[in-house]
């Protein structure tokens, strides 16, 4: 069975406030060429189809316009609820798109009840898990306490029960949206935790054929059977050297996988720069990314005038610009998004709390009481969600 894996549309998102939806349609266009082209028999979606719980009526189109083509072609689609997206709002409808070959799989409790999918070999059974908010699951699923691997291997549990219920030799496929251990990050994904453990082994998913993850936005191979499809589209410049693609999957008669990746369009390249803006300006070698969305981080010890329309100049498509001096002090220009990047909320609250106290930092009391309150907030929001 041919199977195509991918994962976090985000349909909906921006690349620094340039919409994406151009883009996003490209991309799902050859999604649906790909599934005729390759003979796919499935497709599947791990998860954050829209980039937020409420996306936007161009998002939602664009979502109802690929699904009705996907229908057309008469390949059925598997697709879970990923931590951006509301897994009420995205699973209104489920059982009557199911009708028309949409599995949508967005409630945890119907973890170990798979779409059965036959082919000349026989059946194979998916199993959607989608994400999982411990505190959120933990008592539905049984597990034992709220933390993601405990509500992870609750949810496998039953995806294993059923599977040994089934005849010797169905093969099996699992989506999840998850951090598993040893996944690449990128600075566009949402961290699934505040101040615990957000990674889940990958020996979680042990007894499947082949596992497709979502939420990590690079392409990867945890082994050949747990991959993560990554994003179609680059969301930060964190991702500038993403080969972005999906994963065509052949699942074999005894379960034995072969990947092949495939390519997506790239509506435009990215491009980090480095150095003075003169260097920059006058540099042959970066005429090569005169059309590319460029990030420049100008290292001028004296901030430059007009440094922005000056680079747009040549490379008329910056979006980003930050300042790092090669001499004196970093700091004196370093801008908020700069000194915040790739830290946590818990980190950004702690640093502060040791800059307005002149360099005392906060005690292990009051990193918990931080660590409470964004955990309060977060279930908060996740709790307005699914309340009816």
């Amino acid at each position: 069975m041919r199977l195509l894996h991918t994962s976090d549309w985000h349909l909906g998102r921006s690349f620094h406030r340039v919409s994406l939806l151009t883009a996003q349609r490209a991309y799902l266009d050859h999604l649906v060429e790909t599934v005729t082209a390759r003979d796919v028999d499935a497709v599947l979606v791990a998860g954050d189809v829209y980039d937020r719980a409420v996306p936007p009526l161009a998002a939602v189109e664009l979502f109802d316009s690929a699904l009705h083509r996907l229908a057309a072609a008469g390949v059925p689609t598997i697709m879970i609820s990923g931590n951006h997206d509301s897994a009420r709002r995205l699973g209104v409808g489920a059982g009557l798109m199911e009708r028309g070959g949409v599995h949508l799989r967005t409630d945890p409790e119907r973890c170990g009840e798979p779409v059965l999918i036959d082919d000349a070999d026989g059946p194979v059974a998916f199993y959607g898990l989608p994400y999982l908010e411990p505190a959120l699951v933990r008592d539905r699923l049984g597990a034992g306490r709220a933390a993601h691997t405990e509500v992870l291997g609750a949810a496998m549990d039953r995806v294993r029960a059923d599977l040994a219920a089934r005849p010797a030799g169905t093969r099996s496929v699992v989506l999840a949206h998850a951090f598993v251990t040893g996944g690449e990050v990128s600075d566009s994904e949402r961290d699934l935790t505040v101040g615990g453990v957000a990674s889940v082994p990958a020996a979680v998913f042990d007894g499947v054929d082949y596992v497709a993850l979502g939420h990590l936005h690079g392409c990867q191979a945890l082994s050949d059977r747990v991959r993560y499809s990554g994003s179609p589209l680059a969301y930060s410049f964190s991702e500038a050297a993403h080969r972005k693609s999906s994963w065509l999957i052949d699942l074999g008669a005894d379960g034995a996988v072969t990947a092949e990746r495939i390519d997506v369009p790239v509506p435009r390249p990215l491009a980090r720069l480095r150095g003075r803006l003169e260097a920059l300006l006058a540099d042959p070698a970066l005429e090569r990314h005169a059309e590319h969305w460029v990030e420049a981080t100008l290292t001028d010890p004296v901030r430059p005038p007009e440094p922005m329309a000056r680079l747009t100049e040549r490379f008329p498509h910056t979006l980003a610009l930050a300042f790092d001096p090669d001499e004196g002090p970093a700091v004196t220009f370093a801008s908020y998004a700069q000194r915040v990047r790739g830290r946590g909320d818990q980190e950004v609250a702690e640093d502060f709390v040791e800059h307005v106290r002149e360099g005392r930092a906060a005690d292990d009391g009051e990193r918990a009481v931080l660590r409470a309150a964004f955990e309060e907030v977060r279930l908060h929001e996740a709790t307005e969600e699914v309340a009816p």
